[in-house]
């Protein structure tokens, strides 16, 4: 995973509801805290039943700095974005990863920090993360539609899909696959040069894939993915 994200400084992971960029977001954390400092900034205003802030307290035991929209896993209808998300951009960090909202509501809140982010905009890497399984993007012209929007209000341009196609426990290397060949054909038609799979590990090392990809662990599940009986 190291490898792909590159020597990016911020590294911003957007992508609908059921996409797995919190899985994502979790991941990087963790494995970036291993060797340098990092933060988490859940800036997902979109879904507050399924995001980054649950794991607040196993992120902080990893020394991973968290921050989050204020009243972010309460029951308050919409969480205000702290002044304090701001001193990333002005504190001493090796990484910082942004968790973020996938809809063009959710890009709203990565606009408010454009100026922020284009004057670091080479170290900034924004990816697209896309689960072709999920009924909002099962089609590249919903992928498209979806691209649009988070650049149109979160004013930054995307320079990575990843491709995370699964079904939980029914994922198979097949749907692996095809995922792939949908989220190259998104990327030509979007001019995007860079595209990666991620999977669980088991599974996305039986796949044949053409881009490389990296594995992840599952630190979320709600308790309608739960398999047990």
């Amino acid at each position: 995973m190291k490898n792909l994200l590159g020597h990016h400084k911020y590294l911003v992971m957007t992508g609908n509801y059921g996409s797995g960029k919190t899985e994502i977001s979790l991941n990087t954390a963790f494995q970036f805290a291993e060797n340098e400092k990092t933060t988490l900034v859940d800036l997902d205003i979109v879904n507050p039943y399924f995001r980054s802030g649950e794991k607040a307290e196993e992120l902080k035991e990893k020394g991973i700095r968290v921050l989050m929209p204020t009243f972010a896993l309460s029951t308050v209808d919409i969480p205000a974005l702290p002044a304090e998300i701001q001193s990333v951009f002005e504190n001493p960090c090796d990484r910082v990863i942004f968790d973020v909202g996938g809809d063009d509501t959710g890009a709203a809140a990565l606009g408010r920090y454009y100026p922020s982010f284009a004057a670091n905009r080479e170290q900034t890497l924004v990816s697209l993360v896309i689960n072709f399984m999920r009924p909002l993007t099962q089609n590249i012209a919903d992928v498209i539609d979806l691209y649009e929007r988070i650049r149109n209000r979160g004013r930054l341009e995307i320079d990575m899909i990843i491709n995370n196609t699964n079904l939980a426990g029914e994922t198979t290397p097949d749907m692996i696959e095809q995922g792939e060949a949908k989220a190259m054909e998104c990327a030509h038609h979007l001019g995007i040069r860079q595209v990666c799979s991620s999977g669980m590990e088991d599974i996305i090392r039986q796949c044949r894939l053409q881009a490389p990809f990296f594995c992840v662990r599952r630190h979320m599940k709600p308790e309608w993915m739960d398999e047990t009986p």
